[in-house]
């Protein structure tokens, strides 16, 4: 399995000072983060695409671009380009220049988008929200599959009659993820185009959630694919003892998920609820290395899945607090959760 982080660089006030870091640091910081993420030994650092003020970063491909120059080993995501309202010809171009700058080591991570700020910003309609990210994904897929794109046009994209889009990746093809929150003919698309799978489990019982997977793999074998990859994305944090973890994130976890829960309608987050959400059958993992390698096998159980990515950084965490928690699911975490596979395995 591998095993990862993903962030949207948030960037909310500090719970206790009330204090908000500025965007430089925030991505300064980022940048440390995925360092030390690449030196610890996990497999793929994700940065998500937003266009809010309590989030750093819009334009992922640039922020991993210098992440690129400063890693070695680990894959580097989107989490993800919010394709809808994007040109996907030059979604592709970006990604395929970070992997000849990361020596193939980029991957897009392309889904609708959970926040809605980007439509209005660049001129798209919410009514054509499914819409434009089928076609768009279509054409991303094209511009993808060969040097000069041929493409017949649709109501959300622009007819291409035999140009080339450059630069070419070093990954042939270069590898594209479909994200999926809670939409099943998301993975039943991603399915059917043989497409790897990003599930999000950020709230309630994993088991639910065992559907989508086996949607996605029923409809790629009735297309004639292999089963694609599955990763799990959810959120956590890992901290010495189960007590620290619970005392740093809650406080953080909560006015992120309120701030939210504010615009779309959701009750405060209480103590019982975070409780609830990091015991087995929940959907944080939140608690000591040994708690969160019992709970990724526990899911393991359920999905079987190839990946499993966490963010650490709902809402803002200090920096040196997500750097420890980075180190310990890449020293203890990780190494634990293969071997245990591997032993399952034998």
């Amino acid at each position: 399995m591998e095993l990862g982080v993903y962030t949207f660089a948030e960037r909310t006030p500090d719970p206790r000072s009330g204090e908000t870091v500025s965007a430089g640091q925030r991505i300064e910081d980022l940048l440390e983060e995925v360092e030390l993420a690449d030196r610890v030994g996990l497999d793929v650092f994700g940065i998500g695409e937003h266009h809010r003020p309590d989030f750093a970063v819009s334009a992922p491909a640039v922020v991993l671009a210098a992440a690129a120059a400063r890693t070695e080993r680990i894959r580097l995501t989107s989490a993800v380009s919010v394709i809808s309202s994007d040109d996907p010809i030059r979604v592709f171009q970006d990604f395929a220049t970070l992997d000849l700058l990361s020596g193939g080591r980029a991957e897009i991570m392309a889904g609708r988008g959970s926040f809605v700020e980007s439509f209005p910003l660049f001129g798209y309609e919410l009514d054509d929200y499914d819409e434009l990210f089928a076609e768009k994904l279509e054409l991303l897929l094209a511009a993808r599959a060969g040097e000069v794109l041929d493409w017949p046009g649709t109501r959300h994209t622009q007819a291409v009659a035999g140009r080339g889009v450059y630069p070419r990746p070093l990954q042939d093809p270069l590898p594209v993820w479909v994200a999926v929150g809670g939409n099943p003919p998301s993975a039943v698309r991603a399915g059917r185009l043989g497409l790897p799978l990003a599930l999000a489990i950020i709230g309630g019982m994993p088991e639910r959630f065992a559907p989508f997977a086996e949607l996605h793999r029923t409809a790629a074998r009735e297309a004639g694919h292999e089963p694609p990859p599955l990763s799990i994305n959810s959120h956590g944090y890992v901290a010495e003892t189960a007590e620290r973890a619970v005392e740093e994130s809650f406080g953080p976890f909560k006015a992120m998920m309120d701030r939210i829960g504010r615009e779309r309608g959701w009750p405060p987050m209480a103590p019982q609820d975070f409780a609830a959400a990091r015991t087995l059958r929940g959907a944080n993992f939140v608690g000591t290395p040994e708690e969160v390698v019992e709970k990724i096998l526990f899911q393991h159980e359920i999905f079987g899945h190839q990946r499993f990515l966490l963010q650490f950084s709902v809402g803002t965490l200090p920096h040196e607090a997500v750097m420890r928690s980075i180190e310990l699911f890449g020293r203890e975490v990780a190494p634990a959760v293969r071997a245990r596979l591997a032993e399952s395995r034998g």
